[in-house]
């Protein structure tokens, strides 16, 4: 069985809109609430915050009614779409507000965005493995983070270009909204117009019944995962534990993210952009990564290739703690991290999915993100505390006992792994061809 990836590339163009659009909330934003509305750091950190509070009962909810949903245009299709429209109408009147300066309009559709934003994401990444076989979902997850890292390169590239000061020293941001909301529109039409949800879900499920047996035999336990009655209580306790895995990894990952900046000025006396660099060779790191790890994940399995990611990043974390003074070799320590983090990020969520029916992927998925999304609240405010009252070197010893404790909980993860799959005849062992 091989992966399909022009369908895969198709699904992705979801994720790919919804990147894109983060990758220009995270950067633009808080710009507009410093310079323009004069927000503190503190006020400005709560706002940007916002939008994993919202996250943590909208994506849940929004999972489970997509799961529930039947309509022509199938279960997922139509919260992407009435979901995208939405958001970029919403996200057009931001830099109006801004240019106005007008807190209160600015706020509110602020607001209005995230809400909207969050009404499909879980539907977005939940088509997924609605669409494809449970053996060959880290592959495609693999091709699904390449579309998202795609979508934030494209960003980037509109704020290099679109985001330039007049004559009055004042910034127009409406070019580069205009410019985001425009690749969400046309990628979204360009998935729905080539994959039809309800007709897919069809073929797979008839594809599914014909090879039942064989995945059966190739994923971990699949046999037990779930029932009508939900869960064995051996299923369960994996799920736990996985969700606790995902919680402290996200909860090392982010705080190193959101503090580098910082802590170079502070620690490293680095000035100015250089910060950008290490971050910059990481996630190219991990864009060159997605591929090749969803095919080494398919040879030797999940848990294996997420075990190898969590150890490599925690050496990248404790090799961080051990640099005084900045080094180029930093760039190197870097370029782990993101491998590691693209071998962790792969393969997470099709282990989680892994342990639900195929009639509540969506409810699953918002679970995934919900303890993701948590930690990633939780986490600014317990490392930035230890930052401003201990010592900026608290931070990579933070990150290196979260990474640990994921390590210790991941060890303990039975199910939603996948199996190498078996040649049905010896000669298919030379066939290279996926």
């Amino acid at each position: 069985m091989k992966l399909n990836y022009r369908r895969t590339f198709f699904v992705g163009l979801a994720f790919l809109s919804i990147c894109s659009f983060w990758q220009m909330y995270d950067n633009i934003i808080p710009l507009m609430l410093k310079n323009t509305f004069g927000l503190g750091e503190t006020l400005t950190g709560v706002i940007m915050a916002a939008d994993n509070a919202f996250a943590l009962f909208l994506l849940p909810i929004f999972g489970m009614l997509s799961d529930k949903t039947d309509t022509p245009l199938g279960k997922r299709t139509p919260f992407i779409l009435f979901g995208t429209i939405a958001s970029v109408i919403a996200m057009t009147f931001i830099p109006i507000a801004n240019s106005k300066a007008n807190l209160t309009l600015f706020i509110v559709f602020l607001g209005i965005t995230l809400i909207t934003m969050g009404s499909y994401r879980s539907s977005a990444v939940a088509l997924m493995p609605d669409l494809t076989p449970k053996t060959l979902r880290s592959k495609a997850n693999a091709v699904i983070n390449l579309m998202g890292a795609i979508g934030g390169v494209y960003t980037l590239l509109m704020v290099k270009f679109l985001v330039k000061k007049d004559k009055s020293e004042t910034v127009d941001y409406l070019p580069l909204f205009l410019s985001v909301a425009a690749i969400m529109l046309v990628a979204v039409f360009i998935l729905i117009s080539a994959i039809r949800e309800k007709r897919l879900s069809g073929q797979i499920a008839k594809e599914a019944e014909k090879t039942g047996k064989t995945d059966t035999a190739q994923v971990q336990n699949s046999a037990v995962v779930t029932n009508d009655e939900g869960m064995s209580k051996a299923v369960k306790r994996s799920f736990l534990f996985i969700l606790a895995s995902i919680f402290l990894w996200f909860t090392a990952y982010n705080a190193v993210t959101t503090a580098f900046s910082r802590y170079v000025q502070q620690v490293w006396h680095l000035q100015e952009g250089g910060f950008a660099n290490p971050l910059l060779v990481a996630t190219i790191a991990a864009i060159c990564s997605y591929i090749p790890i969803g095919i080494i994940s398919s040879k030797i399995g999940r848990k294996k290739t997420i075990i190898a990611g969590i150890v490599m990043m925690t050496l990248s974390y404790l090799s961080g703690t051990l640099l005084v003074n900045y080094s180029p070799v930093i760039n190197v320590i870097f370029a782990f991290t993101g491998i590691g983090w693209a071998a962790i990020n792969v393969n997470s969520y099709p282990m989680v999915v892994e342990m639900s029916k195929g009639s509540n992927i969506g409810k699953y998925t918002g679970i995934y993100y919900l303890f993701s999304n948590l930690a990633q609240i939780i986490t600014p405010i317990l490392s930035g505390f230890l930052l401003e009252y201990v010592s900026y070197r608290t931070l990579f010893p933070y990150a290196v006992f979260f990474s640990v404790a994921s390590l210790c909980t991941m060890l303990l993860v039975k199910h939603g792994d996948s199996r190498p799959m078996k040649k049905a005849d010896i000669l298919e062992n030379f066939d290279t061809a996926d």
